[in-house]
């Protein structure tokens, strides 16, 4: 297929892109400015810019065959759903994908519960607060022949990147490694190369109106992952947890209650149904020994 994929220059979206052409899909990258790459494998590059959704009108040519809207969002919910909008419309009628990303904090804290699944009901943190409105509309999509489908990734690690970079890099600096909120917190996590390839599945095989989640392991916990973050900073000594009220002086209220969040979610419906086969190295070990 020819897909056009928003956020194609970011982190998640660079190995999306590797993914998609290893798998024989042709990249149309949407971008917010001119940017000659030829080594990101891109088929074609667009400009636009998802903060203007105006800018986005004719993006979707008849040759699409599929979209993949990676790109952040705006923190405007009118603005994001005029996205949703100018993206999705060329589609209708077509049966072809359009593959939204979201993410696993909109589910909540999933507390003492077993790890919860695609039909848990939504109850976002303040920083992803209308998200489920725009997973919604995006579902909607599907009773107007659109093939829409919702992923909701886990905590991204791997390359080095995502938020794991952010405990290495406080680690090094602060010469110890620390996490937030209680002790006994956890991320869902997942490799950004097994997240890529959930992409393509989604893509290729998801049924229309379905809902995904991104998740490698459903429970790691934090202060395991702040450990192996001192360990590739050079400082291998016991992790210490920062209370959420003096995380949100460094990171700002919102960001730092996400950081805090106690999750356990499952990603055994893309496994099974999908096909999908979340394979590399573990989040602690990535981060402790890989390539961090």
């Amino acid at each position: 297929m020819k897909v056009l994929l928003t956020g194609a220059t970011g982190y998640i979206g660079s190995a999306v892109t590797e993914h998609l052409v290893a798998a024989g899909h042709q990249v149309v990258a949407l971008t917010r400015g001119a940017e000659p790459r030829p080594g990101r494998g891109w088929h074609a590059q667009l400009v636009g810019d998802t903060a203007d959704p105006a800018s986005l009108a004719g993006a979707v040519t008849p040759d699409i065959e599929a979209v993949i809207h990676l790109a952040p969002p705006s923190g405007d919910v009118d603005v994001d759903t005029a996205v949703i909008e100018a993206l999705a419309t060329p589609l209708r009628g077509t049966g072809r994908p359009f593959v939204y990303t979201s993410g696993v904090w909109v589910l909540g804290a999933t507390g003492e519960a077993q790890e919860v699944g695609e039909q848990t009901p939504t109850d976002p943190i303040g920083i992803v607060g209308y998200r489920p409105r725009i997973e919604q509309r995006v579902l909607a999509e599907a009773a107007e022949g659109v093939r829409a489908v919702v992923v909701r990734p886990g905590i991204v690690y791997g390359r080095g990147g995502g938020i794991p970079a952010i405990l290495v890099d406080r680690a090094r600096r602060q010469g110890a490694p620390e996490y937030y909120g209680e002790e006994g917190v956890r991320w869902p996590t997942v490799h950004v190369d097994d997240l890529a390839e959930l992409f393509v599945a989604a893509v290729e095989r998801a049924e229309a109106g379905t809902v995904w989640h991104g998740v490698g392991q459903s429970s790691v916990p934090v202060r395991e992952l702040a450990r192996a973050a001192g360990q590739a900073a050079g400082v291998p000594v016991a992790p210490h947890a920062v209370p959420v009220e003096q995380a949100a002086e460094i990171f700002g209220p919102l960001f730092a209650d996400a950081l805090a969040l106690d999750q356990s979610v499952s990603g055994a419906a893309a496994r099974t149904a999908l096909g999908w086969r979340p394979e590399r190295p573990g989040a602690v070990a990535e981060i402790g020994s890989g390539s961090y």
